[in-house]
């Protein structure tokens, strides 16, 4: 056998390697993000960012990409349960502790954003910024578009090297392939430097509940202190004050009316109570509990 053959050969063997799930026995493989890393819930990333003419995006009739569920921040660990092959990507199957949420299809992370390691990797570090640092960085955040599943104003700038699209785009199809902006509770993820869940649903019974039952916008008014959140499962809403509140929410119209704004809190709180009945916990399932909000205090508790 020639010696490019048999470097061709070796090379196949170790690719064939890298793309197989782990087996029964082996050792457990792990990752940590390098860079700011999208974790899908599909392992199609060329697919998502470019699709079959190399310059078009996976988004719904909102200009949203569903497929993206957060992005990691650097230092993020994983465990990588399978590694795959779509396109040129080489794509890991991965779990963290910083997003526990199941998932039916699971998740993935493009292989130039980590760092693969052999042994466990510690947890990220999180330290929380004084109340008034998180204040100052929501602040900072008005006027960010409303991205699913970001959670980096600034975006990924990466993912147009690593993507590159074919030909010149536009600057708004620019700015969603960078996955610029974020979503409410991602806005609360990225202030608190990844402190908080990033999710509503975790969001829900994080910290203590303030009592709200039965009470009107003023008594509830009277109860609340910055930085608690008026959440319900697909929305959270952060108390800066007794008299503003700051949010990201997803208007009707693709880049209108949407993104980081910051709102009076009683025009905030009768916009809700005309649709949610105030709560003191959240109903698990079943009942009226979809049109049900409650107020979580988690900081300083």
């Amino acid at each position: 056998m020639s010696g490019w053959l048999r470097g061709a050969a070796a090379a196949f063997f170790v690719l064939l390697a890298a793309v197989l799930p782990a087996r029964a026995g082996e050792a457990t493989r792990y990752a940590v993000a390098v860079l700011p890393a999208p974790v899908l819930n599909t392992a199609d990333f060329p697919g998502v960012f470019g699709g079959r003419d190399g310059r078009t995006l996976r988004t719904d009739r909102q200009g949203q990409i569903r497929q993206l569920e957060f992005i990691a921040l650097p230092g993020t660990a994983f465990t990588v349960h399978e590694t795959l092959l779509r396109g040129t990507s080489v794509v890991h199957r991965v779990t963290t502790d910083d997003y526990p949420s199941p998932s039916a299809t699971g998740y993935f992370v493009e292989d130039r954003f980590v760092r693969l390691a052999e042994v466990a990797p510690p947890p990220r570090p999180r330290m929380l910024p004084p109340r008034d640092g998180i204040v100052a960085r929501l602040l900072a955040a008005r006027g960010s578009r409303y991205v699913w599943g970001g959670n980096v104003r600034a975006g990924v700038p990466a993912m147009t090297e690593l993507f590159p699209p074919a030909g010149k785009l536009s600057a708004e199809t620019a700015r969603r392939w960078r996955l610029q902006g974020v979503d409410c509770s991602g806005l609360l993820y990225e202030a608190t430097n990844g402190v908080t869940p990033r999710n509503t649903s975790a969001l829900l019974a994080f910290g203590t509940g303030v009592p709200i039952a039965g009470l009107g916008a003023d008594a509830i008014r009277q109860r609340l202190e910055p930085l608690d959140l008026i959440v319900w499962k697909g929305h959270v809403i952060i108390v800066l004050d007794r008299e503003r509140t700051i949010e990201s929410r997803l208007g009707p119209v693709p880049g209108e009316r949407d993104g980081v704004a910051v709102r009076p809190l009683r025009e905030v709180l009768a916009e809700v109570l005309r649709g949610r009945m105030p709560a003191d916990r959240y109903p698990e399932s079943g009942g009226t509990g979809g049109k049900s909000f409650v107020v979580r205090r988690w900081y300083g508790r």
